[in-house]
Order: C-alpha cells, then sequence, then structure tokens
C-alpha cells in the first residue's frame, strides 16, 4: 500500500502541474548600419591596402553587443570600436556567428596588434596585448590579403 500511495502521490505531481510548451525565441536580423569610412595605408609609403565602410561602436552597450547576433558582414564592411581610454582591451567570440580578424589599434591610428581568425562562439578572451584605442573587426583573412603590418596607419571619417 506505500508503495502505490508514493506512486499515485507522483502520479499527480507530476501531471497536475501546468506543462508549458518551449516558444522559439525569434530574434530581429541586425543589418549593417554605414556610420562612416576607414582606409588603411601601408606605413612607409603610404599606398592605401583597403577603405571600408564602418559601423562605430561608441556606447557601452554597442562595445558590448559588438557583431554579436549576426549571421555576416560584407568583405568591404568592418565594426570599428572607439574607446574613451587607451588600454588593453580584450574581445571575445561570444554569440557571434561568423570568424573575425581582430585588429587592436593605439590612439596615433597605428596598428598595434591583431588576433588572426578569431573562432565563431568561442568565449576565450583575446587580448590586445598593448595599449589600444581602436579597435577594427573585419572577415577573418582579410587582414592577411591585404597584406596588414604593424604600425600600418588608419584613418576614419564619421558620416
Amino acid at each position: 500500500m506505500k508503495t502505490f500511495s508514493l506512486f499515485l502521490v507522483s502520479f499527480i505531481l507530476l501531471y497536475s502541474c501546468k506543462t508549458e510548451t518551449k516558444q522559439e525565441i525569434k530574434t530581429e536580423t541586425i543589418t549593417f548600419s554605414k556610420e562612416g569610412s576607414l582606409t588603411i595605408s601601408r606605413a612607409e609609403t603610404d599606398s592605401i591596402l583597403t577603405t571600408l565602410d564602418i559601423e562605430i561602436a561608441e556606447s557601452e552597450y554597442e562595445t558590448q553587443t559588438g557583431l554579436m547576433y549576426r549571421n555576416s558582414m560584407k568583405d568591404n564592411q568592418g565594426m570599428l570600436f572607439i574607446f574613451p581610454d587607451v588600454a588593453v582591451h580584450s574581445f571575445y567570440m561570444k554569440n557571434t556567428e561568423f570568424a573575425l580578424d581582430i585588429i587592436y589599434i593605439d590612439e596615433d591610428l597605428k596598428i598595434a596588434s591583431f588576433q588572426k581568425n578569431a573562432q565563431p562562439f568561442n568565449e576565450t578572451g583575446l587580448s590586445s596585448k598593448v595599449p589600444v584605442k581602436y579597435v577594427l573587426e573585419v572577415n577573418a583573412g582579410l587582414s592577411d590579403e591585404w597584406g596588414l603590418e604593424i604600425d600600418d596607419t588608419v584613418s576614419f571619417i564619421k558620416d
């Protein structure tokens, strides 16, 4: 009888609880919004290596979100992060669906370091290793394709 009572109580509790069905969470696709242009030039010759349309992350929210929840970006686009301070900054790829090259830029607008081919969804911190003021994210492989080097110069204008 004790076993039957335990079974009955378990049965009643299991089936009397309100059951909820899982609902799919739909998120709006975030699209690129051109907010400026950026040019990278060779340090020694001043020859232009590439010009990009950029989206600018300046606020705390924009900086924390970055390119999360997007499924791609065109090769002529990038996201420029502008920090209020010059410091060692670290990025990670949480909720970022495509691989990126992360280009760290010092306060004199010179490339200071790289993190190439940062992998989607990887939450490992990717440090600038040196103090920087700006960070540029572009599709993985582009920094090699353009032949970027430490000390190449960056210039940008906001629209």
